[in-house]
C-alpha cells in the first residue's frame, strides 16, 4: 500500500514551541515543504504565517502538493468573525484546506448553536472558495458520548445546509495534537475513537490526527476508511518507520 496520498504531513510549532529563533523555525518549515515535494504527500500543513512561503516553493517546484493550514489553533474558542476573517486571509494567500478547530469548549457547555453556526459559516466561506474544509473536533477533550453526538452534529449541519457532491470536501478530523492529556493519555487518533468518528460523521469523511506513529498504524486507519492522515512524520511513517513525534 502507497499511503503517501493519504498523508497531510504537518509542521505546526511555532518558534517558542520548538526552542528556535524565528529564522530558524522558518528553515524547519522550508525542510518539511521540500520534503513534502519530493515525497509526493498529499498535502503539507502548516501555520497559516506559513502558507505564502508553501505558495512560493510549490509554484516553484512545478508540484502538486496541497497547501493546508490551521484556523483558530489550537483552541478554537475564538469568535466566528474571527475564524472567518483568519480562513479569508489564509485562502487570499493560496491554502487549499482550511483545518478549522470546532468550539469544543462551547459544545461541552451545551452552546450547540454557537457550534452549529460556526461549522455552517465556516463550511460555506471555505466551500465558496473551492477549499477542502475539516472541523476538529479534539477527541481527548470529549468523552465517547461527545465525540458521538459532535461528529453527529457536523455531518447534519453539512447534510442539511449543502449539496450531496459537497459532502467529500468536508471533513470531521480528530485532534489537534497539541491538547494536554493527564497521566499521559492518547490525545489524537485511536482505533476507537476513529471508529466512532466514521461511524457518526458518515457521508463525510475523517482525517485520522494525532498518535499515528507506524506504517501499520496508518494502514489500518485506512482499511478502517479514513481518507486523510495527518502526521509530522509523513516520510518515517510512509517507509515503514515509527514517529519519534507525538502527532
Amino acid at each position: 500500500m502507497d499511503i503517501r496520498q493519504y498523508l497531510d504531513s504537518t509542521y505546526l510549532k511555532t518558534p517558542e514551541q520548538a526552542g528556535l529563533s524565528i529564522s530558524e523555525n522558518t528553515e524547519v518549515v522550508k525542510q518539511f515543504i521540500r520534503e513534502a515535494i519530493t515525497e509526493h504527500f498529499k498535502l503539507i500543513m502548516i501555520r497559516p504565517d506559513m502558507v505564502s512561503l508553501a505558495k512560493e516553493m510549490i509554484l516553484e517546484a512545478g508540484s502538486k502538493l496541497l497547501i493546508g493550514t490551521v484556523i483558530d489553533f489550537p483552541l478554537g474558542q475564538s469568535a466566528l468573525e474571527v475564524k472567518l476573517a483568519e480562513a479569508e486571509k489564509a485562502i487570499a494567500h493560496g491554502a487549499d484546506d482550511l483545518d478549522f478547530v470546532c468550539n469544543y469548549k462551547a459544545f461541552k457547555d451545551g452552546q450547540t448553536n454557537l457550534v452549529k453556526d460556526e461549522v455552517l459559516h465556516g463550511t460555506a466561506l471555505g466551500l465558496a472558495a473551492n477549499k477542502t474544509v475539516k472541523w476538529i473536533i479534539e477527541v481527548a477533550a470529549l468523552d465517547n458520548y461527545e465525540i458521538v453526538r459532535l461528529s453527529a452534529l457536523i455531518k447534519n449541519v453539512i447534510v442539511k445546509n449543502f449539496k450531496e457532491d459537497q459532502y467529500g470536501s468536508v471533513f470531521v478530523k480528530s485532534s489537534t495534537g497539541f491538547y494536554k492529556t493527564e497521566n499521559n493519555l492518547p490525545n489524537g487518533a485511536t482505533i476507537p475513537t476513529i471508529t466512532m468518528m466514521i461511524e457518526n460523521a458518515s457521508p463525510l469523511p475523517v482525517k485520522a490526527a494525532g498518535g499515528v506513529r507506524t506504517f501499520d498504524e496508518a494502514a489500518a486507519m485506512i482499511r478502517l476508511g479514513v481518507k486523510r492522515i495527518g502526521t509530522s512524520s509523513a516520510k518515517a511513517i510512509s517507509e515503514g518507520g515509527v514517529s519519534e513525534s507525538g502527532y
